[in-house]
């Protein structure tokens, strides 16, 4: 099928092929009246080497630091309350931070045989599309994108701007609307920076993840001290008043795994990563171990000096310690804390803009979502959309609700794309495996992640109903956009009139072929 549009400088086509990929000839000339953009794009073009198409730029370094990046944002800072309020005790909460170490490692060990064996970028929606199909997979598209990641990522800012101001509102409360303009300027500069140049947003990654893991490592260092000095009161009974309930016990492994989420967000951005093969399983086990080994040294050192009562109290546990042992450079805490969110930000922009643009690539967003600019390189439209998104949600007073209805949608979605390891294995025994997991794993992952789906179906019965209908939501929107090929011919006219504009606005064309380039 060939599409038509037109500018001033006359008329540009763009050529559907049989494979589904779209031919770019043409798109050049539609850009005539701005010479200087026609001779770039020429160039990239001309050259192999410069494709118009996302590069391979992230290296081992900012692949760790990517993942590391996602994880560690606000949930070290707020989860320990969560931890302690489920297991009752201090030896327990620790040792609830371990398993839920362990079991992160255990998913990412297994992703690391899906990322390397499917390297398409997309992670869990790219791996559910190949194993079981566009439907399933547009599901997990569809409350990802359009509820989960813009409401986290205007949760994340929001802490942000409440954290760097904390300092100048110490004894009074903190201006609603200047707190929310703050967030703003977060998501708005974030996005500019990941639609301006991918390096400028994995160097935005690896510097206020440094940041961030400096700040744990003042913790650290500092509850090393106290243990020195004899600060062991709350370690002296480690296990006294221990929960017994194990509902309530798995409500600490909710707050904890809250705190790790993000292990698996390198996946989503594979096809820019670069020597895949050997990279992502080395920066997924750095990162886990890395970040395993933090949580579980920090939590020792908050309760060298913060009693389990202030924690349970509902107490800014990182605060209050820097308030009593750093005197008056106690601010300082917060402005790490501020940083951390802030890396976490641009961590959940870089990813999910990816997930924006394979759904584009695949068909099951807008296409203009699947192109690149020309001159940047980067995905443009999808780095626009999230962000506008993001600040939609802003605006929400439900951001927060919405995030506990679907939140067991994130285990469910990862639970099946572990499920999908297991169907391939059945399916396509001989199918290339870099890296192979032995079947222990993947078992032992599903079998956990079925226990912590079904859970809120019996905790939490009206929130999961409220989920599962978000999820439901999407079923329509499949069918009316995707499935039904005889739409009014109006409808599609629009939409390829809406695609023209855009990429004319942002200089912005499908991909090229990797395999003609």
């Amino acid at each position: 099928m060939t599409r038509k549009g037109k500018n001033s400088a006359g008329e540009f086509k763009l050529v559907d092929r049989p494979d589904g990929s779209i031919d770019t000839a043409g798109v050049e000339d539609a850009f005539e009246d701005r010479p200087r953009a026609v001779d770039n794009a020429a160039a990239i073009v001309d050259d192999n080497d410069d494709d118009v198409r996302l590069k391979a730029k992230i290296s081992l370094t900012n692949g760790v630091t990517v993942i590391v990046g996602c994880i560690i944002g606000s949930g070290i800072f707020v989860s320990p309350r969560g931890v302690l309020a489920g297991t009752g005790s201090v030896g327990l909460s620790i040792l609830v931070w371990v398993l839920c170490g362990v079991y992160s490692m255990i998913g990412a060990y297994c992703y690391a045989e899906l990322g390397t064996s499917i390297l398409r970028s997309g992670a869990d929606y790219a791996y559910i599309f190949e194993a079981f199909g566009p439907c399933l997979a547009f599901l997990r598209l569809w409350v990802e994108c359009i509820v989960v990641r813009p409401c986290t990522t205007a949760i994340v800012a929001l802490t942000f701007s409440r954290y760097v101001i904390e300092p100048l509102f110490e004894d009074c409360d903190q201006p609603e609307a200047a707190v929310t303009l703050l967030a703003a300027g977060c998501i708005v500069i974030l996005t500019f920076v990941n639609c301006a140049d991918v390096k400028w947003a994995t160097r935005v990654q690896d510097v206020f993840t440094y940041a961030k893991l400096a700040a744990l490592a003042m913790i650290i260092i500092t509850g090393i001290v106290q243990l020195g000095r004899g600060e062991i009161e709350y370690f002296e009974e480690p296990f006294s008043n221990t929960e017994t309930d194990i509902g309530q016990i798995s409500l600490a492994f909710y707050s904890g795994l809250f705190a790790y989420n993000g292990w698996n967000y390198l996946n989503f951005v594979i096809e820019e990563l670069k020597d895949p093969y050997k990279n992502l399983p080395k920066a997924i086990w750095i990162s886990i171990i890395l970040v395993t080994s933090v949580y579980v040294t920090t939590n020792i050192a908050y309760f060298t000096t913060v009693s389990p009562n202030e924690i349970l109290g509902g107490a800014a546990v990182a605060v209050m310690f820097s308030k009593r042992l750093y005197g008056v450079m106690w601010w300082i805490m917060p402005v790490f804390v501020s940083l951390s969110t802030f890396g976490g930000v641009n961590g959940i922009l870089f990813t999910t803009s990816r997930l924006f643009y394979v759904g584009g690539r695949e068909g099951h967003m807008p296409k203009i979502l699947s192109m690149v600019q020309i001159q940047r390189l980067t995905p443009m439209p999808a780095c626009l959309f999230m962000g506008l998104l993001s600040l939609l949600y802003l605006a929400s007073s439900d951001i927060y609700a919405l995030i506990t209805y679907v939140g067991f949608a994130t285990w469910l979605s990862i639970g099946m794309a572990i499920v999908v390891l297991l169907y391939l294995r059945w399916e396509r025994p001989n199918m290339p495996r870099p890296i192979k997991v032995a079947l222990v794993w993947p078992i032992i992952y599903t079998i956990v992640t079925v226990y912590l789906v079904i859970l809120p179906l019996y905790a939490s019965p009206t929130e999961t109903g409220i989920g599962l209908a978000i999820i439901c939501t999407g079923v329509p929107v499949y069918l009316i956009l995707i499935k039904w090929q005889s739409k009014p011919k109006a409808f599609d006219n629009f939409m390829d009139k809406m695609t023209e504009v855009l990429q004319k606005l942002l200089m912005v064309c499908p991909e090229e072929d990797k395999k003609t380039s």
